[in-house]
Order: structure tokens, then sequence, then C-alpha cells
């Protein structure tokens, strides 16, 4: 009997409601470990792509386009850990616990409580990533990849205003739930790190921000002394 590759994507919401459930009965220990692990992981893509873009000076120079999609290719293996290991990110919380509260499968309060304790275990992942396997190791500590993070912390947090930031917000997040729609409603392991790589690639491509990506990025750029500050990342973060 033919098995489809995929799920309906009416039993894909069943899915993502069932795992809200699972998510809303955890300990809440369980769920701050599980999300810093997630801001480790979703940090080993982001440093992959800033060794990549920032790496290539002479080719930003002629051609940014090109290495801003070369920087995507290789950020979505951060999400796809994520989603393999069944760890709990932010932006992905944030469009399933609303799906649960509205079958009232899950009560109202589950969902400030979670993304609260999701919201600070990313944040700790992301700052022990960018501290010792970004800077005190020294992988990121010289040129021209510190003058890059700098200069990358500029445009992210300086330079656009909060509303241009709010709006790359909208887009970035539309475009992880798709990916983890997508690889919640494949079957197999290939054909998941395959659905949830594509919306991924063109978010990071694209130049949208993604909150906990950026506890990553902006922190590092702190630690290396860039003109943002520690107050203004944190306005930063929020505009997911």
């Amino acid at each position: 009997m033919y098995t489809p590759s995929t799920l309906k994507p009416a039993e894909v919401a069943v899915v993502l409601v069932e795992q809200a459930v699972a998510k809303h009965n955890t300990r809440l220990d369980k769920t701050f470990f599980k999300a810093v692990l997630a801001g480790v992981m979703l940090s080993f893509g982001g440093l992959l792509d800033l060794i990549i873009s920032g790496g290539s000076p002479g080719l930003t120079a002629s051609n940014p386009g090109i290495v801003k999609v070369l920087g995507g290719l290789v950020f979505p293996v951060g999400l796809v850990m994520i989603v393999l290991q069944g760890l709990d990110l932010l932006t992905s919380n944030l469009m399933i616990f609303p799906m649960a509260v509205l079958k009232r499968a899950i009560p109202w309060w589950s969902i400030p409580v979670n993304w609260t304790v999701v919201f600070f275990g990313n944040l700790v992942g992301s700052l022990f990533f960018a501290a010792i396997l970004s800077k005190y190791d020294g992988l990121m500590v010289s040129d021209p990849y510190a003058s890059y993070v700098r200069t990358f912390a500029i445009t992210k947090a300086i330079t656009p205003g909060w509303y241009q930031i709010f709006l790359r917000g909208i887009g970035c997040n539309w475009l992880v739930c798709i990916a983890v729609w997508q690889g919640t409603g494949a079957r197999e392991t290939l054909s998941k790190i395959v659905a949830v790589w594509f919306p991924i690639w063109v978010f990071v491509s694209c130049g949208f921000d993604h909150v906990v990506a950026n506890m990553f990025s902006l922190s590092l750029s702190i630690m290396l002394h860039s003109e943002v500050r520690v107050s203004c990342a944190n306005l930063h973060l929020v505009y997911f």
C-alpha cells in the first residue's frame, strides 16, 4: 500500500498541537535545558555563516549578493539540528503554542510561561556559544572576522529603524514557521532536512531578523567591542 512522503496540512496541524501539549507537560527545568541547547545549536549555524561571510571581503566588495546566498546556504544546519533533536526554539514555539490554546488543548497561561522560559534558555545558550566557542577559543577575534562581526552588528541594530527591524522579524518568523511546518510534515530524516533547509536559506540570504540568531551575533559583537551596546541589543532582541 502506498504511503505518502508527507502528511496532509490538517495532519501536520494535529501533530504540532500534540507537540505543544507535550511541551506544556514537560518540567520547566527540562524545557530550559532544551532551550539552552537550541541556542547553542542555532549558534553553530550562525558561526558558520559569519565565517563564510566575514572571511570573504574581496567577494563581498565585488559581489555582495553571492556572499549573502553562501552564508544563507550554511546557516540552516542549526535549525535542522534543533528539529531533529526535538529542542525548544522560541520562534517555533511562537507558532505551536497559540495553535494548541486555540484548540483548547492547553491553558492560555502556558503561552507566557513557555515563551519566557524558552527565551531565556535560548539567550543563555547563545551567550555561552558567543563567549566560549566563538571568542575565547580565538575563532572570531582576529580580522577579517572580528571587523565583519562589528560591522554586521551595526547594520542589524543601529542603522535600521525600529519599524524596519520589526517588519524583518515578521518575514523571518514567517519563514521559520514554514520550515518547522514542512519539517513536521516530512516522514523521514532526509526529507525533514530538505524541508527545513530552503525556507531558512531564504530568510538569511534576504537579511530578515531572527531573535535567537541575533542573541548570538549581537552578543558576540559586544564582546568584540563593537559600537552596539547592551541596551541597544536588548531593545533589538524583542523585535521578533
